[in-house]
């Protein structure tokens, strides 16, 4: 096995059937050369680097109803809450002073915040800042708003695909909702000129092997700007309240193939990973992660933007976290950036 991921090191990739046996024959050791790889093209790439962005989550409303997620339409229970531009702007002001370059805006799909409204609020942040990038997560638009976010200043998007298979992305989501959309939606934002960021959930129900493969086949097809994976966690609110969560093992396993496959990707360490393991995001870093998000949003709303349970850093101030995961990153002997850490092909 150690052959095929030579293989994947030396040419960024794999046949399907050479990708369902990587990693469905992975152990302790096949991981730890894994890993060793995915480490050194990440230095050739970015050196010890690890980019942070500020996240800003503004709006746990959403008019979906995926199955597995805690802020959905059906979830009666959610206590829901929407900031306004100037409790956001007071996120950045905050967020600038701490070193962030990057701040991403990240909510349900909420139409209270209007094209113009999310417009005014790009333009606002970028005449604040104008060294810093905003990157935008908020769901499937149409081809001309996602210009219109682009031509105010949006610099980057991310839109997790959740799952390239089509039968496993229908039995996730509602019949409102389609892979052909969400895909169509990704080339749109690469087409417009935006850095863009797909990814997918690990373990998530109904998932198997060749469920997998067919998203690291679509991440090479798309050949995104960022990736962002994380463990499944079931949230009590859901459908899928009483299913396994993703295991950190498998995560990791393809952070380290995904570094391999796009050796410029920024890829996150998510919050996700941090929250079934109490090093979960260091982990990911040796794995061959490069960015981390810490929350910048008002302590009084973390707790309501519940995607899952359990999640991490609801509580901290956004000093006390930035503060907390510097000390993590040198432990490992990596080093926060204070830059905007854009993909390499937009500097």
């Amino acid at each position: 096995m150690n052959k095929l991921i030579d293989k994947l090191y030396e040419t960024c990739t794999l046949s399907p059937k050479e990708y369902k046996m990587l990693i469905d024959s992975r152990n302790p050791e096949l991981s730890e050369y894994l890993f060793e790889k995915a480490r050194r093209v990440r230095i050739d790439n970015y050196g010890k680097d690890v980019y942070i962005r500020g996240l800003i989550e503004f709006t746990n409303y959403c008019r979906n109803d995926c199955l597995y997620c805690g802020i959905r339409r059906s979830n009666l229970n959610a206590e829901r809450y929407r900031l306004s531009e100037e409790q956001i702007l007071d996120c950045c002001a905050a967020g600038y002073d701490l070193g962030f370059r990057t701040f991403v805006l990240q909510g349900g799909e909420d139409g209270y915040y209007t094209d113009k409204k999310m417009i005014d609020i790009i333009r606002t942040i970028k005449k604040n800042y104008p060294n810093c990038a905003v990157t935008l997560s908020v769901g499937e638009k149409s081809y001309e708003t996602y210009k219109a976010f682009y031509d105010a200043g949006a610099d980057r998007y991310l839109l997790r695909h959740e799952t390239a298979d089509a039968g496993h992305y229908s039995k996730l989501h509602p019949v409102t909702m389609s892979l052909g959309t969400r895909k169509q939606c990704l080339y749109d934002l690469k087409q417009i000129g935006y850095q863009v960021g797909c990814g997918f959930m690990v373990g998530s129900p109904f998932q198997t092997t060749d469920c997998l493969v067919e998203d690291l086949l679509f991440i090479k097809e798309l050949n995104p700007h960022m990736v962002g994976i994380g463990p499944f966690i079931p949230h009590h609110e859901t459908p899928f309240a009483d299913r396994e969560a993703g295991t950190l093992e498998l995560t990791l396993f393809l952070l380290g193939m995904i570094r391999l496959i796009l050796p410029t990707v920024l890829l996150p360490a998510t919050t996700a990973l941090g929250t079934i393991h109490p090093k979960g995001r260091e982990l990911g870093i040796l794995a061959g992660a490069n960015v981390v998000m810490p929350n910048l949003s008002p302590t009084n709303v973390r707790k309501k933007y519940m995607l899952y349970d359990n999640k991490i850093c609801t509580g901290d101030e956004a000093a006390e976290c930035c503060y907390c995961l510097q000390n993590r990153m040198e432990s490992i002997g990596y080093q926060i950036s204070v830059t905007r850490g854009d993909h390499k092909s937009a500097l």
